[in-house]
């Protein structure tokens, strides 16, 4: 697969610039689009006129206004008991000018609570998205990846980010928060390294006192390995039918299974995973839209007849996973343009390279191998799916979505 960069001269093929309708005018210019947007409108500004984010990022009250100062010059004095360090496998840190990460022996975890003690408030931050939770998930090749899972200030839903390397750590995970243990951190997630097994069998009753010694004296072989400085990355929106239910319809389930195969190549990567089925239109929806395009309409016009525009996914929460994993620069995986220009608007964020990730059995007809391409399920890896349903859906992502495949000389008549 090569990679290219995105620029200004790269643009869709001059049939899809005649037939592309950009995604903020689609709406308007549909027949079926009954939905009113005034009074979301009106009620946006009413919103914001009570409140900065500030405001409704903030459920608890602001207890730092109720201490005099004379109290918290005293409170601050006040010394927290730490529990003992956990020994684990140590850090990995990165010599930038080798791009080579390296493992120490043995590392205490980063600290579990502060030194003296903070204002005893339960706030959230300003911030969008942040790390609950962190796991270590072995995969059936003998790599691994670390799941982190995301809340976040936007809706109700936990999104993912799967994590290759140990390079790329959560600012937010990491942060001390009041009140915990060494073993709370570890619950969580918040170590270096890796944690090892020293629970006995006899522990493992569950009126058993926890375990307070986590040391361990086994010593690691130091390990190199060369990894890119600016990691792979992949926005991938869930797609149950896709990834899960085999479904022939899209390649949603081939793009998710590819990006982790080059990321397991590389050594780094991250996949943020966005709980947006059916381009933020939700599975129910999407199946209606299915006996739409059963009946002939498009995957766009599916959904414009549904009353929802033809893409309504939205990226600032993938923007604040990536600022929180202290990924400024990222190299891309995708054909679409929309998602290069909604990450890079209003953040620190650089799209360095666009990743191409060409269809395998559309990369099959170009390379006149498609006689001996089989379809292969699963969700591990090397998934394929083709189809004429699928062909369909790729041409009208090229036609009416700009996005930068080729379509094959064969089917471009």
């Amino acid at each position: 697969m090569m990679a290219c960069d995105i620029s200004m001269t790269e643009t869709p093929p001059a049939s899809a610039q005649a037939n592309y309708i950009p995604r903020n005018a689609i709406d308007h210019m549909n027949p079926f689009f009954f939905k009113s947007h005034a009074h979301s409108h009106s009620h946006s500004r009413q919103h914001h006129n009570h409140g900065s984010r500030h405001s409704y990022n903030q459920p608890y009250p602001d207890t730092h206004t109720l201490h005099t100062k004379a109290e918290d010059a005293v409170f601050l004095q006040t010394p927290v008991p730490r529990r003992p360090s956990i020994q684990i496998d140590g850090p990995a840190t990165v010599n930038p000018t080798t791009s080579t990460v390296t493992t120490a022996a043995s590392y205490n975890t980063p600290p579990s609570t502060p030194p003296l003690a903070q204002e005893p408030t339960k706030r959230i931050t300003d911030a969008i998205a942040w790390c609950t939770a962190r796991a270590r998930i072995p995969t059936p090749d003998g790599s691994e990846y670390f799941l982190h899972i995301y809340e976040n200030s936007k809706d109700k839903k936990e999104h993912l980010a799967f994590v290759f390397g140990d390079a790329i750590r959560s600012k937010s995970l990491d942060k001390a928060q009041w009140g915990e243990t060494e073993l709370d951190r570890v619950k969580r997630g918040a170590y270096t390294g890796r944690l090892r097994n020293t629970v006995s069998e006899e522990q493992q009753h569950p009126t058993s006192s926890p375990v307070s010694n986590y040391s361990t004296d086994s010593p690691q072989v130091v390990q190199s390995v060369e990894v890119p400085l600016i990691p792979l990355t992949r926005i991938h929106s869930e797609c149950f039918t896709g990834e899960i239910g085999h479904s022939a319809r899209c390649d949603c389930g081939e793009q998710l299974d590819e990006a982790i195969r080059l990321m397991k190549a590389e050594g780094s990567g991250v996949v943020v995973y966005l709980r947006q089925e059916g381009r933020g239109i939700g599975l129910a929806e999407k199946l209606r839209a299915y006996n739409l395009q059963d009946l002939g309409y498009d995957t766009v016009m599916a959904n414009l007849m549904l009353n929802h525009g033809a893409d309504e996914r939205t990226y600032e929460v993938a923007q604040a996973i990536l600022e929180d994993l202290d990924l400024n620069q990222v190299r891309l995986l995708t054909n679409n343009p929309d998602k290069i220009e909604q990450i890079e608007k209003d953040s620190q964020i650089k799209v360095v390279e666009r990743v191409p990730m060409m269809p395998k059995s559309w990369e099959a007809i170009e390379q006149g191998t498609e006689a001996s391409l089989e379809v292969r399920e699963g969700a591990v890896e090397n998934k394929i799916v083709r189809g004429k349903e699928l062909d369909k859906y790729l041409r009208v992502k090229v036609e009416r979505m700009r996005h930068l495949i080729s379509i094959p000389s064969s089917m471009s008549v």
